[in-house]
């Protein structure tokens, strides 16, 4: 392994060199890094989460940004099987990785269910509903925010979409992504730490539940392959401008999206286009789901896009892929993504997540690395 140091070169020039070639540890000063390289501990100390007591220091004039830390995870399904497997104890499946999660100082996910069955079940025995018992659980695992942009909140119809609203509100979980009309279904969520504003949009790519229109409740709808396409341009500049207001009043702007085909790595074409305009409007993290599967990463501009972080809890168990994934641990460091680190799980026959390590994390990271792009491939 080379070695380079600061001294040696330009911090960016040492950037340049390890992010070009696997085998090369760069030294540099803590605020010059991104997310496009990996920052390594030192005696348990990470240097971005905890930079005042990271071992290795050096004489500095410019103090240290105020450090704020995000986890993200992905489809989280709490109805069916996993109700049913857990009906004593609804908040179980999340139990395991709860402190952790709760641990960041903003968590989010996605909420691939409604929290009522006040309707008509419209897809049949893959319609989800989670019991309202589960409302404790998430919030033990620190969940202050939840996307509901995604094919299964509409599942029981609109009065349960709207009942499911009413009790995230009365629990004090913030939603997004789905609301009682289009301004609602549209209407960022911003979250502020220290200083920092980090604001969420969310929006739903596949389609079973209706979009959201003036008068009648559904998600904020993007149009696009291989569900409700073609990718819809009036749909993409409308929540491109969203996007771009939002960024003027926060320090991080975070999208969330539902979309892509399920069971492969491989993202559609469709949204590295939806990236890249959500980066041109000035998003600093594009975080996927619905796939089922672990999708690969890549940059837009100064964004990081993640195709998709596979199943979080799901009774998916009929393939070994859907009940692999990885939730994400970001560093903002003045509301500057500094780190964008996977942390991968499995699900296990009780359909809850546990880390992994070793072999079998390493095989999950590598499902990610094989359809990445840029900085990321591998």
């Amino acid at each position: 392994m080379r070695v380079l140091r600061i001294g040696d070169t330009s911090a960016s020039r040492v950037l340049a060199e390890v992010r070009a070639n696997r085998d090369v540890l760069g030294i540099v000063p803590a605020d010059q890094v991104d997310a496009r390289v990996r920052v390594l501990t030192v005696g348990g100390k990470h240097p971005l989460r905890d930079p005042r007591a990271y071992p290795l220091q050096t004489t500095s004039t410019r103090p240290v940004a105020e450090v704020t830390t995000i986890a993200s995870v992905g489809d989280i399904m709490l109805g069916r099987r996993v109700g049913q497997h857990h009906a004593d104890d609804p908040g179980a499946p999340l139990r395991p990785l709860s402190r952790r999660l709760a641990a960041a100082e903003i968590t989010v996910g996605n909420f691939e269910s409604t929290l009522s069955t006040a309707g008509t079940p419209r897809q049949g025995s893959d319609s989800f509903a989670a019991s309202p018992r589960v409302l404790p659980g998430l919030r033990q695992a620190g969940f202050d925010l939840l996307s509901l942009a995604n094919n299964h909140v509409g599942d029981y119809g609109d009065a349960a979409l709207r009942q499911t609203l009413t009790r995230f509100a009365a629990a004090k979980i913030g939603t997004v992504g789905a609301g009682r009309n289009q301004d609602a279904a549209r209407r960022p969520v911003i979250i502020e730490r220290d200083g920092v504003r980090v604001g969420f949009i969310a929006v739903d790519s596949i389609g079973e539940t209706p979009a959201a229109t003036g008068t009648r409740p559904g998600t904020n709808r993007l149009n696009m392959p291989p569900r409700t396409g073609p990718l819809n341009r009036s749909q993409l500049r409308r929540i491109s401008a969203d996007i771009r207001a939002l960024s003027r009043r926060v320090d991080t702007v975070v999208v969330l999206t539902h979309w892509g085909t399920q069971y492969t790595h491989i993202s559609e074409p469709s949204q590295r286009t939806a990236a890249r305009a959500f980066a041109d409007a000035g998003a600093d993290l594009v975080i996927g789901g619905h796939p089922h599967w672990v999708q690969g990463w890549e940059t837009a501009g100064s964004a990081v896009v993640v195709h998709s972080l596979g199943n979080f809890v799901f009774d998916m168990d009929f393939q070994v892929k859907t009940n692999e994934g990885v939730f994400l641990e970001v560093v903002l460091w003045g509301g500057q993504v500094k780190a964008v680190e996977p942390v991968p799980y499995v699900i296990g026959g009780d359909f809850v997540p546990r880390l992994v390590g070793g072999s079998r994390a390493r095989g999950i990271l590598d499902d990610v690395w094989s359809t990445s792009r840029g900085p990321y491939a591998r």
